[in-house]
């Protein structure tokens, strides 16, 4: 049956002229009503419940009705406006006609009236737009036979839904009663109302059931808003009641747990946390040798922490304090191991080649095996990147016995990161020598220092600065810690510093370390490191038996030459990993157990080779000079040519440093003034337009060291002679001739073997330094040691002059 047809059945009537009821006959009710609009929900018939208002805003409605002696008003649902003004258009045709049992404007409740609901209302036509809003009304009854077994069975099914939710929510209970107490539950229509009103539903949604006035239609949509209420209800109630659980379990645990550390304390099987702490502290300190004022602080600390409340900040301060203090191994050391001959395999087995480095650390070892001990030392490893620096450091404590702990500078700003943080800042924390030492647990480790010519600087300290104290082998014993604030013995400490280059490195800090440099590697010590070290170790990282890939040697002397000319050897275990990687995917595919590599198979597994074989560059006007890089040594062959004659001039190109344009400019002069000396035009600078470049122009260049060498190329292009052999040479040149010594003899005669060059012009005072390399880099090179450019002239372009030179 649907609503149209509801519409036809018999009139039921209202509650209040139900059996039973006291009679409220229709012309009892007056046909206008003054209307009050409501905000959160509807009015329902039946209700009896406060009213809350406005009293200055209605002041004059509740006056209008206090004068119409009826006690009678209209609610309406207006939900509120975006200004707070009310529009009759909003007013919705029905509402409900209420009664006021307790007028406002008491002292107890004075925005407060009780209403009684009475009936619903229609509006039919507005006397008054303007509060006091007066309205013309009709009373619409509800349309339905009351009686019907589908009525009755709709009163049973929401009576039904009542009582589920009473257990959910005891205030539905209270409801109930009072609904009860006042009203037959023979009387669906009320019965609807009411349980409408007993729903949390929106005032959309309430409204819409004030308007429906079929009764059947009107109970469907309060079953519906019902079941709706049970849900959320339930919903709740799961939510409640796992909240309960979760709190209860914590509480009972907690209570648990307090009575089983009362009752362990009783019994005295376990203790409090600040005793425990105590103890472990004291335990702690039991096997160190602390010094007195160590001892003082300590236990001042302690003392301190038995008083505090474990739960109180300053509790975690102390007890944070305590554990670094005590953490730090006063007096324990380590016993070395002053064997020479172990040290020496030790040294031997983990480096090939760095001979005089691993001879200064044997002599190192020595002093302190003579004297019983070794104490403290600050030494420096100089040298290209991959050539062994970091890994010396830890043979170096392989070889002593000792414990090695390494960080690195690199990029380091804060002098905190050193000396520590001032316990008055939250998380503060020692410096990095402080934790290294309880990291390893004894007073004399051997720590490396990685990248200290790569230390920064910023508003926040120079750690440089901070380090002067901890690299002074005189006050080291007393390094000051500002977090612990004590005195930290470092003088047993072998320190071991790595840096790429000298010039970053402040004077002073410089001036504490005893200096080793470490040149780079030539192609038969680069052979023997790929296959002693390298190879093995990329073997077993890749999970490769030695007898599933070999390489042989003419394989591995083919990467080193065409692949990895560089100082060190890291990119040289790059292309090894690389060749790896590229064999194991074929073997993959291929089925193949074992593969061997050989030269030809380079080329397909690393693709076109890097270098190709050198070349020296001739011709007229072109020297070949030595240079020092940090990344090694390097030739570099310097191009002198003239540009034209029309007037003379002098142009430099290559990216030079300010040093390296002195010097060209010392060659240009130099040059001109001795031109019929070397048996040049005299009038050749004067007419011709020069330039020198120096090629490679995307590295910057700069040093003295090239001032022989752009010399010889002016002298080369004025006398219009080539030099016929391959030649190479390092020198300072100064104005009145003299060839000052130059650094880096090392690295530059790695560099000339590199490019098979064996002929070299070096100054006479570097004589010291050429005789002190190790007699493998010597061997076949031919040297000549100048002191003036006329013995570099005679040495250059008169071949036959040779008693001179050092073979």
């Amino acid at each position: 049956m649907n609503e149209h047809e509801e519409a036809l059945e018999p009139e039921v009537l209202e509650p209040e002229q139900a059996a039973g009821a006291p009679a409220v006959a229709d012309d009892v009710l007056p046909d206008t009503l003054y209307l009050m609009p409501v905000p959160n929900r509807p009015f329902f018939p039946g209700q009896v419940q406060p009213v809350g208002m406005n009293p200055q805003e209605w002041a004059s409605t509740l006056k209008a009705v206090a004068d119409s002696g009826t006690r009678l008003i209209g609610l309406s649902y207006v939900p509120p406006g975006e200004n707070g003004e009310i529009d009759i258009r909003r007013f919705p045709e029905i509402g409900c006609a209420v009664r006021l049992h307790r007028p406002p404007g008491g002292a107890d409740q004075p925005g407060q009236f009780m209403a009684q609901g009475l009936r619903r209302f229609r509006i039919v036509r507005w006397l008054n737009d303007k509060p006091p809003f007066l309205v013309q009304v009709e009373y619409p009854r509800s349309q339905g036979e009351k009686d019907s077994d589908e009525i009755k069975a709709y009163a049973m099914a929401l009576i039904k839904a009542i009582k589920e939710l009473l257990p959910l929510n005891p205030l539905y209970s209270e409801e109930l009663k009072q609904y009860l107490s006042n009203f037959s539950p023979n009387q669906p229509s009320l019965l609807a109302d009411f349980s409408a009103a007993l729903t949390t539903a929106s005032g959309e949604q309430l409204q819409e059931i004030l308007d429906t006035l079929p009764l059947r239609s009107r109970m469907e949509k309060v079953l519906t808003l019902l079941r709706k209420e049970r849900e959320v209800a339930e919903l709740q109630g799961q939510i409640t009641s796992q909240v309960n659980d979760k709190v209860s379990d914590q509480q009972r645990e907690f209570f648990l747990r307090e009575q089983l550390k009362i009752i362990q304390k009783e019994l005295g099987i376990s203790k409090d946390d600040r005793t425990s702490d105590a103890d472990m502290f004291e335990e702690r300190i039991a096997g160190l040798e602390l010094p007195e004022v160590v001892a003082k602080r300590i236990d001042d600390e302690l003392q301190k922490l038995s008083v505090l409340e474990t739960g109180s900040p300053e509790y975690g301060v102390t007890r944070n304090y305590l554990d670094w203090a005590t953490s730090v191994p006063w007096g324990v050391h380590s016993e070395d191991n002053l064997d020479l001959k172990h040290a020496r395999g030790v040294l031997a087995e983990h480096h090939d080649g760095l001979e005089d480095v691993k001879e200064r650390i044997l002599e190192f070892l020595a002093v302190g095996s003579f004297k019983g001990e070794i104490a403290g030392s600050i030494m420096l490893l100089v040298g290209p990147p991959g050539v062994g620096k970091t890994s010396i450091g830890r043979s170096v404590a392989d070889a002593l016995g000792r414990e090695f702990c390494r960080f690195s500078l690199g990029g380091m700003r804060d002098e905190a990161e050193i000396k520590g943080h001032r316990r008055t800042y939250v998380g503060a924390m020692p410096g990095k020598f402080v934790q290294a030492l309880k990291e390893v647990k004894v007073s004399n480790p051997v720590i490396m220092l990685d990248e200290i010519d790569k230390i920064g600087a910023s508003y926040q300290g120079d750690p440089a600065s901070a380090l002067l104290e901890v690299l002074d082998p005189e006050q080291n014993s007393e390094f000051l810690d500002h977090y612990l604030d004590l005195r930290v013995d470092l003088s047993k400490v072998l320190f071991i510093c790595t840096a790429n280059q000298l010039d970053t490195i402040p004077g002073p800090l410089l001036d504490r370390m005893e200096v080793t440099r470490l040149s780079g590697y030539v192609a038969e010590e680069k052979l023997a490191i790929a296959r002693n070290h390298l190879w093995p170790r990329q073997l077993e990282r890749h999970g490769l038996g030695e007898d599933q890939l070999k390489i042989n040697d003419a394989g591995l002397k083919y990467v080193i030459d065409s692949y990895c000319r560089e100082a060190g050897v890291r990119n040289l275990e790059k292309q090894l990993s690389r060749i790896m990687r590229k064999s194991i995917v074929r073997m993959l595919d291929t089925g193949e157990e074992k593969l061997r590599v050989g030269k030809k198979d380079i080329d397909d597994l690393l693709g076109k080779p890097h270098f190709m074989p050198d070349k020296p560059v001739r011709g007229l006007g072109v020297a070949t000079g030595l240079a020092w890089t940090a990344m090694g040594g390097a030739t570099l062959a310097i191009e002198s040519s003239q540009i034209h004659t029309l007037n003379r001039g002098f142009k430099l190109t290559g990216r030079l440093g300010e040093t390296m344009r002195e010097s060209a400019e010392i060659a240009y002069s130099y040059v001109i003034a001795h031109l019929k000396d070397y048996g040049c035009d005299r009038d050749f600078f004067d007419m011709s337009m020069v330039h020198l470049h120096v090629p490679e122009g995307a590295t910057p260049k700069d040093g003295p060291s090239a001032g022989i060498t752009m010399a010889t190329a002016l002298v080369s292009l004025a006398r219009k002679e080539r030099i016929k052999r391959p030649l190479a040479m390092t020198g300072e040149l100064t104005l009145t001739g003299q060839v000052l010594p130059v650094g880096g003899i090392r690295e530059k005669v790695i560099a000339a073997r590199r490019s098979k060059i064996m002929e070299l012009i070096l100054p006479h005072a570097n004589r010291r330094d050429f005789e002190e390399l190790p007699e493998y880099l010597r061997e076949g090179i031919n040297v000549h040691f100048a002191r003036n450019y006329r013995e570099v002239f005679e040495f250059v372009f008169h071949e036959h002059r040779k008693d001179k030179s050092l073979h």
